[in-house]
């Protein structure tokens, strides 16, 4: 049987070199650094494929095995990349449009589990209390150990009005938390605004879509309408990210046309790049210039960017050149620290795979890898503090930040920090705590005030000056 095994091996070792040399596995690689193709390794992945064919207990079908060793060779990367099967890159493919079918969760896996990055605003995961850094450990009565985070979203995804249970385990609670939540077609509105006081306006991104940068430029004319605009508040909090060049033409309508918005570097050369506040960085095809409808004022109207842990990859991107342009102020706390790019890349018309290609960084070449952007000011989320959140350099198998050594152990400690000496966790982050769900720019939102009043001042200095 060993040496039965051990032939097939062989046999199997040639099978993949030769299906990877027809790919040109290395072209992708730089060039300068190829190397031959790893033999001993895949003699050993040849073996125990064969291994599980002619030994494990029920026949298992080569594709399955094929697709689960590609799975995990990407998920032992990082926590982003991952492969896609035919649902799931259809299910990405529409989420970028702001409608997709499930509970409304953005997740990653931590130790085996299903962990928690944000629950989007307005879904039946958010209103059901579902909150940032839980450990999803069962669904309904099939543990989460041991699937992976694929088969982790197909059982949360599902037809509208059907109901699944989460078991889940949350810090501070000595017993799991059990919710049962009732499916959705999940539509994310990605932008919304209001005008919160006479003069100032409020405007949120909840996430970066296919036309957030648009819808922006539409509620920035809808707030200017009938108004004379003293100052604006951009609301970035809790928001996950999304498309890079949606984050691009959001910064591009409030900075300099050309402006420097991110950069990107990898290995490869097409992941060295700039992206500018220019129509060829913020537009897809040939689409009208949306920025062209930008109201009067829109580039030079005093701004407070409004961040928190929660505030993660796009959002990220966005508040680090509104502050390195010194455009805005950025107020909140401490943001979640995504600061990777995952690629996209079709392997056929129904399969892909997402893999992290590059990291950014802010117009001043700063990284916020696993460190995350710093307030200008520092503002908790209620008067007596913040509770603990999730962040990047939580994650297991996070990449390191390159520019910043230290950048892990900083972010470590304020996802660690406690919320004020002998206070209660803020509204929204502690249902025991508040008998109704947190809403920004509600009645209790204490950092938007604090935005205001900053805006306020601004507008007092300003005023003097002139």
């Amino acid at each position: 049987m060993r040496n039965k095994l051990q032939k097939a091996g062989l046999v199997m070792t040639g099978v993949v070199a030769g299906v990877l040399i027809s790919l040109n596995f290395s072209a992708s690689a730089d060039k300068a650094t190829q190397a031959p193709l790893p033999v001993e390794e895949l003699r050993a992945f040849a073996d125990v494929f064969n291994a599980i064919k002619q030994g494990y207990v029920e026949p298992v079908e080569d594709k399955k095995l094929i697709n689960h060793a590609i799975s995990g060779m990407l998920s032992g990367l990082d926590p982003h990349s991952a492969y896609l099967d035919a649902e799931a890159y259809k299910e990405l493919q529409v989420g970028t449009h702001g409608e997709f079918g499930g509970l409304g969760i953005e997740v990653g896996m931590e130790d085996g589990f299903v962990k928690v990055i944000s629950p989007i605003e307005d879904t039946p995961a958010y209103r059901a209390g579902v909150k940032a850094g839980d450990l999803i450990v069962k669904l309904d009565d099939t543990p989460v150990k041991g699937m992976n985070l694929n088969d982790a979203v197909k059982r949360m995804r599902g037809k509208p009005k059907t109901d699944i249970t989460l078991t889940i385990a949350r810090k501070g609670e000595q017993k799991p938390v059990v919710l049962k939540i009732t499916r959705e077609v999940i539509k994310v509105q990605s932008v919304k605004s209001k005008v919160v006081e006479p003069g100032y306006g409020y405007l949120r991104v909840a996430q970066f879509q296919e036309n957030t940068a648009q819808a922006v430029v539409e509620h920035l004319g809808k707030l200017a309408k009938g108004n004379e605009l003293k100052g604006l508040v951009l609301d970035l909090r809790n928001d996950p990210g999304g498309l890079l060049h949606g984050a691009v033409g959001v910064a591009a309508a409030f900075l300099p046309s050309n402006t420097l918005v991110v950069s990107t570097d990898g290995r490869t050369e097409d992941a060295k790049r700039e992206y500018r506040a220019s129509p060829e960085d913020y537009l897809r095809g040939t689409r009208e210039d949306f920025l062209k409808t930008l109201p009067q004022g829109a580039r030079t109207l005093p701004m407070v960017v409004l961040v928190n842990a929660g505030s993660a990859s796009a959002s990220e991107i966005v508040a680090g050149a509104l502050q390195d342009h010194k455009r805005a102020v950025v107020m909140g706390t401490q943001t979640f620290g995504k600061g990777s790019v995952q690629t996209i890349l079709p392997l056929n018309a129904s399969t892909a795979i997402k893999l992290t290609t590059a990291r950014y960084y802010t117009p001043s070449g700063r990284s916020i890898q696993a460190k995350g952007i710093e307030p200008d000011i520092v503002v908790e989320e209620s008067a007596n503090g913040s509770s603990r959140r999730l962040r990047e350099a939580d994650l297991d198998g996070h990449l390191g930040n390159d520019k910043d050594p230290d950048a892990e152990r900083k972010a470590k400690a304020a996802s660690q920090q406690p919320a004020g000496e002998g206070s209660k966790a803020p509204a929204g982050d502690d249902e025991a705590a508040s008998p109704h769900r947190f809403e920004f720019a509600g009645k209790d939102d204490y950092q938007l005030g604090q935005a205001v009043n900053l805006l306020k001042g601004l507008q007092i200095v300003q005023n003097k000056k002139q």
